[in-house]
């Protein structure tokens, strides 16, 4: 069984959460066995150092941007494996000091989200991860983050996509999942 097979049979599925219609895909079976974690984590530094850093002009991964709140789960495992720093995105009004600030649409509203503003050096290499992509928004927001702070984002990272709702298109750079969703 392939790694993206493995990652994919321990998916839970709940339909109508956390609104009627939706069927939201669980990770967190993932992260309950270890040996399903160390995999999911492998894979994503695997495919960094093999194609993302190799396609790119940056010899390294400097940062690791994770999103509010799954992206914490995985960023700072991921950056430590890299040698990166890892730099979290939170929702506005939820980190100190001084923050640059990108708002966004979701499906029932605007948010915003926020990254302290010495968080990412100009010309720094920058992934982005989180759990999900769907339509793209809150990806775009970090994005828009980074590039305030003067990163370049290499990649965004995750660990499920919703292609239908072609996020891909959205974004500034190139988008890599390990479960894609056609439905």
């Amino acid at each position: 069984m392939s790694d993206t097979d493995y990652i994919k049979s321990l998916l839970k599925a709940h339909p109508d959460f956390p609104k009627k219609g939706i069927v939201f895909l669980d990770i967190f079976p993932v992260l309950r066995d270890p040996v399903a974690f160390e995999t999911l984590i492998t894979h994503f530094v695997h495919h960094l150092t093999s194609k993302t850093i190799p396609a790119s002009s940056a010899k390294k991964i400097d940062v690791l941007v994770g999103l509010d709140a799954r992206g914490f789960l995985l960023g700072p495992i991921i950056a430590m494996r890299l040698g990166a720093a890892f730099v979290p995105v939170r929702k506005k009004g939820k980190l100190p000091g001084e923050c640059v600030t990108a708002s966004f649409e979701k499906e029932y509203g605007i948010d915003s989200f926020e990254m302290q503003s010495d968080a990412i050096k100009p010309g720094q290499s920058v992934v982005v991860v989180d759990d999900l992509i769907a339509t793209g928004g809150s990806a775009r927001a970090a994005g828009e983050l980074v590039s305030k702070l003067g990163g370049k984002i290499l990649e965004y990272l995750f660990i499920i996509e919703l292609t239908f709702l072609k996020a891909a298109d959205k974004l500034d750079a190139p988008l890599y999942s390990i479960v894609q969703c056609d439905d």
